[in-house]
């Protein structure tokens, strides 16, 4: 008998929905919500309001194209957090009424864990491959950068982590300091392609261990241009493309520093990479860069699995599933949490 399985991500700004059957996505529905571009960041008011517009069309769409009816659904899984409150609230709301409802059991999934599990999304029974446990993976995010010891599919170390901003908000808050909109992530990606990655040299802190820190990084580029714009108010128009190469090199050269070090020191060579600054060119270009001299096993999720999205709740959900790991409808969002 076919186990078919909703999952709902509401996290952030993304509002999506999936289906899984066994361990097959059948569907995978994001709505994206463009009013923040205007506030040049997520504004969690506004992003709460927008779930309760998309949620009811998101997930009948997701049911739609899995081509299945509500009466096929087993279980309900939602994400339990870490995210904005006012966000989760609504996915949490809506998965328990819907449980509620159909008489389904409740599997919440730890935001954080679901992109790990990325790497486990099957989309063809018949060409899968999967990392070996145990393996490492490099969680970058707006609001994340981890390095992931992954044992099992249940058990995650957290071995490695930010101590203080996160990559991508170090992309999205240097690309606003230029005037790029919202988010400038993928538009410093894009630049950068067509820039000079060592025409600018920015600070790179040094940190013990494998944590990282992106805040003396900002700072440093932050006055860079203030002292470069007092000479030529043009200079970040003139120099545009290199500045956004130089400053992507920068972090991505703290990234890659910790993960072969964490590599090297644990012995672990099955390399994964997950998170929405996954997606970014020069970062996945730089792993596989790594991995021939390394000596990795190098997985990269595709790119609609990078972002946030219902699809790794799903499969996280399944393997919960499979130990008949469920919650009650008490089961209150978070905000922050660990692993």
């Amino acid at each position: 008998m076919n186990t078919y399985i909703l999952a709902i991500e509401s996290s952030c700004d993304d509002t999506s929905a999936a289906v899984f059957c066994n361990d097959v996505i059948l569907s995978n529905v994001v709505a994206n919500q463009k009013v923040h571009e205007a506030y040049g960041g997520v504004v969690p008011e506004l992003a709460s309001r927008a779930h309760q517009q998309n949620i009811v069309p998101v997930v009948h769409k997701a049911i739609h194209d899995a081509g299945i009816t509500i009466d096929d659904i087993r279980a309900v899984a939602f994400t339990r957090g870490p995210g904005l409150m006012g966000s989760l609230l609504v996915g949490t709301s809506f998965a328990k009424a819907f449980a509620l409802a159909r008489n389904l059991p409740l599997i919440d999934v730890n935001h954080l864990q679901a992109h790990v599990m990325a790497h486990f999304i099957k989309e063809d029974a018949d060409h899968f491959r999967v990392p070996a446990f145990p393996f490492i993976c490099l969680l970058v995010s707006g609001g994340n950068s981890q390095i992931v010891m992954v044992h099992s599919h249940d058990h995650m170390e957290v071995i490695g982590q930010t101590i203080d901003d996160a990559a991508g908000e170090a992309f999205d808050k240097c690309a606003k300091v230029m005037g790029l909109p919202y988010p400038g992530g993928p538009l410093i990606d894009k630049l950068a392609a067509v820039g000079n990655a060592d025409a600018f040299k920015f600070s790179k802190p040094r940190i013990d261990g494998f944590d990282y820190s992106f805040s003396g990084l900002k700072t440093s580029f932050l006055y860079f241009l203030r002292d470069h714009l007092k000479e030529n108010p043009n200079f970040i128009e003139d120099n545009k493309a290199d500045l956004c190469a130089s400053l992507q090199k920068s972090i991505i050269d703290i990234l890659m520093e910790k993960l072969v070090l964490a590599s090297r020191q644990t012995g672990v060579r099955t390399i994964a990479l997950a998170g929405g600054v996954s997606a970014n060119s020069g970062l996945r270009n730089a792993i596989q860069s790594a991995a021939s001299r390394e000596k990795w096993e190098v997985f990269i999720p595709k790119f609609a699995y990078t972002t946030d999205n219902a699809a790794m709740i799903a499969v996280s959900a399944y393997f919960k599933y499979l130990k008949g790991d469920f919650c009650g409808q008490d089961a209150a969002p978070f905000a922050r949490t660990e692993f």
